[in-house]
């Protein structure tokens, strides 16, 4: 199979197998109007098998989004066909309109303009609480 780089763009690499076409929603990027290889159980000798996104365009990627969906996974930006600079996002502290309460009384099911925001409880076990009503995530 052949995929050809990319000149200026985003390469999202070490993404667990599988949680390449979550991502591919989550991030919208059936919005873009240009390239997205999304490259399925690649082989990996760190994982076993990963997911790999090739996007040939440089956007805004949600750091929050990805360190919560895909831990682990690496963000290489690339700039005249070169690595230009990585980043490994982490868990964030904070999720915003990522997750929504399941407390049926939360005040963010109820009044529907508020935001959806969940704070980092414990980070080994990842595990988010409503900011409103610390219902488990």
């Amino acid at each position: 199979m052949n995929i050809d780089s990319i000149q200026n763009g985003i390469v999202i690499d070490h993404i667990p197998a599988g949680k390449g076409m979550e991502l591919y929603g989550l991030l919208n990027l059936e919005t873009l109007d240009c390239q997205v290889a999304i490259i399925k159980n690649a082989l990996s000798r760190k994982m076993g098998r990963k997911d790999i996104i090739k996007i040939d365009a440089a956007i805004d990627v949600d750091l929050d989004l990805l360190g919560y969906t895909a831990p682990g996974a690496t963000i290489n930006i690339i700039r005249d066909g070169v690595l230009a600079e990585k980043k490994t996002p982490d868990l964030p502290e904070t999720l915003t309109g990522v997750l929504r309460c399941k407390n049926p009384r939360c005040i963010s099911c109820t009044e529907q303009e508020l935001p959806q925001i969940f704070r980092l409880a414990d980070r080994e076990k990842r595990i988010y609480r409503c900011f409103y009503c610390e219902a488990k995530a």
